[in-house]
Order: C-alpha cells, then sequence, then structure tokens
C-alpha cells in the first residue's frame, strides 16, 4: 500500500515537471522573439495555427502526433519533449533527494529556469536579463531554506567568479559574455564562494571538453555558448556540490 502511494505521488511529480518543461518550451521560444510568455495560446512556429489543449499535453502528444503539427504537417522538434522529459525527470530526482519539502521546489524552479537559460544561450549565444532577474527570486529565497550557507561566503560568491570574469574580458575581448558575468554573480550568493568556484570549474572542464570535440571536427563554429555549461555547473554545485567538496578534501585528509 505505501509503495502505491509513492508511485502515484512520483508520477504526479513527474508529470507536475513535464507540465512546466512544456512552459518553460514556450518561454524558449517567445522570449529571445520578444513575444509575451503570459498571453496568447500555443501555435505552431511554421504555419501559426493555434495548437489545441488535446494537442498540447507533454510529451505524449508528440508522439501520438508524431512529431508534426496536426495542421500543416511541419515537422515539431525533437527538443520539446525532450525539454517535458528531462523536467519531469529532474523534478523527480529532486524530491528523491530532498523529500517533498520546500528546499526541493525552490532547487527544481532554479533548474527549470537555468533549463530557459542554457537552451537559449545555445540558440541565440545570448542569455537575456530577464531570466537572470527571475533566477534572483529563487536564489534570494535560498538565504533562508538553505541558512547552513552564511551571508559571508554569499556575498563573497557574488564577485568570487564573475569579479575575474569581467577582469577577463576588459583584457580580452569577448573573452565571456555579459550574461555569463551576471550569471555567476547571482549563482553566487545562491552558492556561496566555495560552492560557486565549484560550479565554474565544473562549467570550464564541460565547455572546454566540447570545445576540443568542435576543434577536432574542426567546423566552421568560431564561436560557442559558455552559458550551458555554467549551468550544468551551477545546478550541480547546488544539489551535490558540498559532497563533492567534502569528497575531494578527503582525499587530502582535510
Amino acid at each position: 500500500m505505501i509503495a502505491l502511494i509513492y508511485i502515484l505521488l512520483f508520477t504526479f511529480v513527474f508529470v507536475f515537471g513535464a507540465v512546466i518543461g512544456s512552459f518553460l518550451n514556450v518561454v524558449i521560444y517567445r522570449v529571445p522573439r520578444q513575444i509575451s510568455v503570459a498571453q496568447g495560446r500555443s501555435f505552431c512556429p511554421r504555419c501559426t495555427a493555434p495548437v489545441r489543449a488535446y494537442h498540447n499535453i507533454p510529451i505524449f502528444s508528440y508522439l501520438w502526433l508524431r512529431g508534426k503539427c496536426a495542421y500543416c504537417g511541419g515537422k515539431i522538434s525533437l527538443r520539446y519533449p525532450l525539454v517535458e522529459l528531462f523536467t519531469g525527470i529532474l523534478a523527480v530526482l529532486l524530491f528523491l533527494f530532498y523529500g517533498f519539502t520546500v528546499q526541493a521546489i525552490v532547487v527544481f524552479s532554479i533548474g527549470a529556469i537555468l533549463t530557459c537559460i542554457a537552451m537559449i544561450d545555445f540558440d541565440t549565444m545570448t542569455i537575456p536579463n530577464g531570466l537572470v532577474i527571475a533566477l534572483m527570486v529563487p536564489t534570494l529565497i535560498c538565504f533562508f531554506v538553505f541558512p547552513e550557507v552564511g551571508l559571508l561566503s554569499r556575498v563573497i560568491g557574488i564577485v568570487a567568479v564573475s569579479l575575474p570574469m569581467l577582469l577577463l574580458t576588459m583584457a580580452v575581448p569577448d573573452a565571456f559574455g555579459g550574461g555569463d558575468i551576471k550569471l555567476m554573480a547571482v549563482a553566487g550568493f545562491m552558492l556561496g564562494w566555495p560552492n560557486t568556484l565549484l560550479a565554474a570549474f565544473l562549467g570550464l572542464i564541460t565547455g572546454g571538453i566540447v570545445a576540443a570535440v568542435i576543434l577536432v571536427k574542426k567546423t566552421k563554429e568560431k564561436h560557442m555558448p559558455f552559458g550551458p555549461y555554467l549551468c550544468f555547473g551551477i545546478m550541480t554545485a547546488l544539489v551535490f556540490g558540498d559532497i563533492i567538496i567534502g569528497w575531494y578534501l578527503g582525499i587530502f585528509g582535510l
């Protein structure tokens, strides 16, 4: 009986996460195009026909329609159901990790915003200021729901990575984008300085690996977005940062 209850609870959590993912797809598409995310129904990007409610069920509708618009037959990007699947799984994993707590909700909201930032940066090589401002809301809530990170650590975290990035960009134009710098400043208050350094390190490692692959393949791409890798580092440091740092220090008996 208890197992059945947990299955139902986490099924609800997955569906909730997938529904949020469906909304994130709207944000990812509309924000760069300066279209309101609060008004107007979802529509096909090709023929602009409004999407009916029963054609807008996360993941299921994509499979049902075989990845095509119900009106013009145009191909629907696989990224839409993948984002919904990702946010559904993310919701389940976070509630497994934190339990049914406020912390889980706050961290999920951060993950949702970071997903939007990463996808938009992939598409446009820019991080919208509005999303960085939106990230400030759960970041401020973190001060209360994660009191183990002290205020001084958070204040130092604001400049621990963002200031070196700014100085490097002033010395080497286009070394980092302004959005990357702002993102790390907000993340600094969210994480505290130790985990902010970890987030930046993870972002550099993953971004460096991708850059190396691009160089090996000798593609025509001369620039790549750094925001997605910073988002990965931030989310990893937020959830597992203390565990990773504790493990690393333990190697040296510290």
